[in-house]
């Protein structure tokens, strides 16, 4: 019997990408010293944008 890890959507796997990279983003503007609202939203913008970009691009 062989297992296999299960399929993943690629969606859910862009969505997971883009929650960490805003989190990244997010905490690191933060600690620069960027207005929390500022980072917040040039961070959920940046977010949307990967999440766009691994959806289309990803897994090729």
């Amino acid at each position: 019997m062989h297992l296999r890890i299960p399929s993943v959507d690629p969606g859910v796997k862009a969505f997971l990408w883009a929650c960490l990279f805003f989190l990244v983003l997010w905490l690191g503007a933060l600690a620069l010293g960027y207005p929390n609202g500022t980072s917040f939203v040039l961070s959920a913008v940046v977010a949307a944008g990967i999440f766009l970009l691994v959806r289309l691009r990803g897994a090729r």
